[in-house]
């Protein structure tokens, strides 16, 4: 599980890097259509200024100074080195003017060349400060990306939850062995719930049946605090009368019938109740 979740997470990030170098190859080629463009108008001086990511999968070419343009030769121009771009399948270029960011001229490009929209070729625009915005089609790199991430994420919270939960369940206290139906080991005494006996080195001794259902809940606790609240609901509050006095009477006589092995007593927790204490 831990080797399949590392595969994940490293799978995301291997493609984000990937994702990383082919928008920076991008930016370079964007500025390679800026540069034939500037040399396309006759001008072998002014700089491409940096290509701007203005909004994600939109970047933005400015310029120095002023320049001219063919149409024809810009999409031709934007094809070629675009083609250079393995993630570049289909865009929008749209040449806007400086000072009012009108659209001088736009016209969009597909994979699918029948679904090119090129219009307005063979016009010379005027020379004028211009900038071009490329636009290109989302990938679904991002899209898988994501899925990589939320499957590794949502497989780290199921792991995290399973050892929360391992965590959280407490360590379980030595219980007496129970075997078969209602048969439990205190130390070398064996107690017969069911048949409402002790039995120990070959003597069994009859217990009364409030005494069976006080061994009883003690057993199924051993070595716990069982409060007295708990021992006078459960035994005596079905029959509607809770009497305080009769429970240290049957506590007192389980006492001497457990002497017969002195790894079990049962103790008083002064405040809290009784604990049936089995020391191996």
């Amino acid at each position: 599980m831990l080797f399949s979740l590392i595969f994940v997470m490293c799978a995301a990030f291997s493609i984000d890097d990937k994702d990383e170098f082919n928008f920076a190859k991008r930016e370079v080629l964007l500025r390679r259509i800026g540069h034939e463009l500037l040399l396309q108008s006759g001008d072998r001086t002014s700089r491409v200024l940096p290509v701007k990511k203005i909004a994600e999968n939109e970047y933005q070419i400015s310029f120095e100074d002023e320049l001219t343009f063919q149409p024809d030769s810009l999409v031709s121009l934007t094809r070629r080195v675009l083609a250079k771009d393995p993630l570049a399948n289909d865009y929008i270029v749209n040449v806007l003017n400086c000072r009012n960011s009108t659209v001088a001229y736009g016209y969009s490009v597909s994979k699918s060349k029948k679904d090119d929209i090129v219009a307005c070729l063979g016009r010379k625009q005027p020379k004028g400060c211009y900038t071009i915005n490329v636009k290109f089609k989302p990938t679904g790199i991002n899209m898988v990306k994501s899925v990589y991430l939320l499957s590794g994420l949502s497989f780290l919270a199921l792991i995290s939850f399973i050892f929360l939960k391992s965590k959280s369940v407490k360590p379980r206290k030595v219980v007496p062995e129970k075997q078969q139906n209602d048969l439990f080991t205190l130390g070398s005494v064996l107690f017969d719930a069911k048949n409402r006996k002790l039995i120990i080195n070959d003597k069994t001794i009859d217990l009364t049946a409030t005494e069976n259902r006080v061994l009883f809940i003690f057993a199924s606790s051993p070595n716990e605090i069982i409060e007295r609240s708990r021992l006078q609901k459960e035994i005596w509050e079905d029959e509607g009368v809770i009497v305080g006095r009769s429970l240290d009477m049957f506590i007192s006589k389980l006492r001497k019938k457990l002497e017969l092995d002195p790894n079990v007593r049962i103790m008083v927790i002064r405040g809290k109740g009784y604990r049936l204490e089995i020391n191996s």
